[in-house]
């Protein structure tokens, strides 16, 4: 019954009041309340993306401390199994060891490096089984760690600072040794154990390491508003290096600050990812800690990225101010318009309705005409003339644009046509290139029988043979050719089944053999071949891996050329047990990267490379001992340079076993 006094009393008003009412009472109600809306959920929606953003921030930190731990056990497994390693333990010669080790630490980055006896093998098997070369995470002793790197001993030692809201504890210092730490056997060519090789890094006070973690994750520009990145690495719960600064000095890190105490037991304690905001020494940061765990599993550090959060909260209340200023001046200003401007209504209304009629009749020309009048409805009015223009001139856009379509889409149509015929194309050569490797190998087949029956013929007619002997000579360079060239096929298609052995190779017999691969590159374009080979010692490596070394080289050079040029070819004698490759062309270079660089895994320049040409074959080439340089030319000629260096045969050296003959070497029936 109130109810419908209610709506009688409504319906009685006056058409101004009703439209008064109707515009300020949802007005009143609703930008209020959408204001409480907005701050609750802009609070919680803020939080969400701060968590969701530290979150991401930790996982690029654990990403990259990942990625350093494999580089310590990477490089030592490296050292460890180089052949200059394996030669100054069998002669026992301290100062051949001392130099390579410390060329070694400057070369990979190691702190430390240190050669434990072969006794130390069989507690390193029970504790690893087979992983060799895997760093983790340790903490050893002060004393421990002064035995294997007294040099650093005085980044160890962390003097503690009272913090607020850390765990209450009676410690003054931490004198303990955080170090990521990887340990590889030393063994000899036919497996003995020689030592024990251990090397890794000293976290404490490693700044270097945490400022470029800090500058992965929080590059410059990353926060807005003013917020600064942190990074830090805790050994317990104390700051053992960090860029956070201490009590809002910038002169002074705070190393030996202690993370609070709801953090140490969530993380430490319970083993958990600390994803919400944080007191970090002076001020609340929103924080991601991970736990760091050692070889046992057992939780000794955290792991911490995280930024200042009280710029974000300043934001966030400036912008909630704002907007109810927003709100309160447009509550005012429309209180204003509606009480001053409600009786213009009718007119740009009528109108209106009338131009929407003649359109629903068909009348696309009508329009509402509305000249006068600025506010709300008279430009409603105005945007409704603008509204049915642009529908007359979109239909006319839309016709034109589905005559373009058609034209595309048949244009489209044949590019994937064109494509699809590539595809096939690329598909055949791909299923070429196999059956040409299997023709390769049941070809010696054939080749033997040749030959044999070549043999039985010359030794039939005897010396009925005579007349025919240039014949049978040419036939049999012929068959020794096609043997010779199937041979080199199946080694560079099966590079496993010839390498691992050293040998005693003609540097100049390679080059001639892998040219013979590439002959069909070189034919695409002119490109002439200079070549002066001046070695004369036998270099002492595996001789398919040397020749996979110098294809990759020569593939390189060609594919630098697609216009012709120069490919020169120098091999020399480098001091009394070396010898030098030179792969030089005239091409484009390489650019201004170090030579480092180049070595890069994945790292090309070419749209159909993979980046992993140079990496394996550096690492093919220092296994036995060598080095290989990537450099721009030097003699004034434009164009990239490539060296191989080798260990060459001495007349003091031995020659090397003779290995077993492989399959598919010249005389071998496959």
């Amino acid at each position: 019954m109130t109810a419908a006094l209610g709506w009688r009393g409504f319906g009685a008003l006056s058409i101004r009041r009703k439209l008064l009412a109707l515009g300020l009472l949802p007005l009143l109600l609703a930008l209020p309340l959408l204001l409480v809306i907005l701050v609750v959920w802009g609070d919680s929606a803020l939080d969400a993306l701060l968590i969701t953003k530290v979150r991401s921030d930790l996982s690029v930190a654990h990403g990259y401390f990942d990625r350093v731990q494999a580089e310590v056990g990477a490089s030592t497994l490296a050292v460890a199994q180089s052949n200059a390693m394996v030669d100054a333990v069998q002669r026992n010669d301290a100062a051949a060891l001392a130099r390579l080790m410390t060329l070694a630490k400057e070369r990979h980055a190691l702190e430390f490096l240190e050669l434990l006896p072969p006794d130390a093998l069989a507690a390193y098997a029970s504790e690893h089984g087979a992983g060799e070369g895997l760093a983790r995470i340790e903490l050893l002793e002060s004393a421990q760690f002064e035995r294997i790197a007294p040099e650093l001993m005085g980044r160890v030692p962390v003097k503690l600072v009272p913090t607020r809201n850390a765990a209450p504890s009676d410690r003054t210092a931490e004198d303990r040794a955080m170090v990521m730490l990887a340990q590889a056997p030393v063994r000899a060519l036919d497996g003995k154990a020689l030592g024990m090789l251990r090397g890794g890094v000293l976290l404490n006070r490693n700044l270097a390491f945490i400022d470029h973690l800090n500058e992965i994750v929080y590059p410059r520009g990353a926060l807005p508003f003013g917020s600064e990145g942190t990074a830090t690495l805790l050994l317990d719960d104390v700051r053992i290096s960090t860029n956070v600064r201490l009590f809002g000095t910038y002169s002074q890190r705070a190393i030996g600050t202690r993370a609070s105490q709801v953090v140490r037991d969530a993380v430490l304690g319970r083993g958990e990812t600390w994803l919400d905001r944080a007191f970090v020494v002076d001020d609340s940061y929103v924080s991601a800690y991970e736990p760091l765990t050692n070889a046992a599993g057992r939780r000794i550090g955290m792991l911490y990225v995280g930024f200042l959060d009280r710029p974000f909260q300043q934001v966030k209340f400036r912008v909630l101010f704002g907007m109810g200023a927003v709100m309160l001046v447009l509550m005012a200003l429309a209180m204003m318009l509606a009480l001053t401007w409600a009786r213009r209504i009718f007119t740009p209304i009528e109108r209106m309705t009338q131009t929407m009629h003649a359109v629903e009749g068909g009348d696309l020309a009508a329009r509402t005409e509305v000249a006068d009048g600025s506010d709300e409805l008279g430009r409603l009015a105005r945007h409704l003339d603008q509204l049915l223009d642009t529908i007359a001139g979109n239909t006319q856009a839309l016709r034109q644009s589905h005559d373009e379509l058609d034209r595309k889409v048949i244009e489209r149509t044949r590019e994937l046509q064109s494509a699809q015929a590539q595809l096939i194309k690329s598909e055949k050569l791909a299923t070429i290139g196999q059956l040409t490797a299997g023709v390769a190998h049941e070809i010696n087949n054939p080749i033997a029988v040749i030959q044999g029956n070549l043999d039985l013929l010359r030794e039939t007619l005897g010396r009925k043979a005579k007349p025919v002997q240039t014949e049978l000579r040419l036939i049999d360079e012929q068959v020794e050719r096609m043997r010779l060239i199937v041979t080199r096929l199946l080694q560079y298609a099966r590079p496993g089944e010839y390498a691992g052995y050293v040998q005693s190779v003609d540097s100049a017999q390679a080059v001639a053999d892998s040219l013979v691969l590439v002959q069909h590159l070189l034919s695409r374009a002119p490109i002439e071949v200079v070549q002066d080979l001046r070695a004369t010692r036998p270099a002492l490596i595996n001789q398919q891996e040397l020749q996979q070394v110098l294809i990759n080289g020569l593939v390189n050079a060609i594919q630098a050329m697609p216009d012709g040029g120069t490919l020169t070819l120098v091999s020399r004698d480098r001091g009394d047990a070396q010898i030098e490759i030179d792969i030089a062309d005239t091409g484009a270079g390489f650019g201004g990267e170090s030579e480092s660089e180049y070595f890069r895994p994945f790292m090309t320049t070419k749209k159909e490379g993979t980046g992993l040409g140079l990496w394996i074959s550096r690492g093919t080439v220092e296994r036995y001992g060598g080095e290989l340089r990537a450099t721009n030319r030097t003699d004034g000629a434009r164009g990239a340079l490539l060296t191989v260096v080798l260990p060459a045969e001495t007349q003091a050296s031995e020659p090397p076993a003779a290995p077993s003959q492989p399959p598919g070497t010249p005389g071998a029936t496959v």
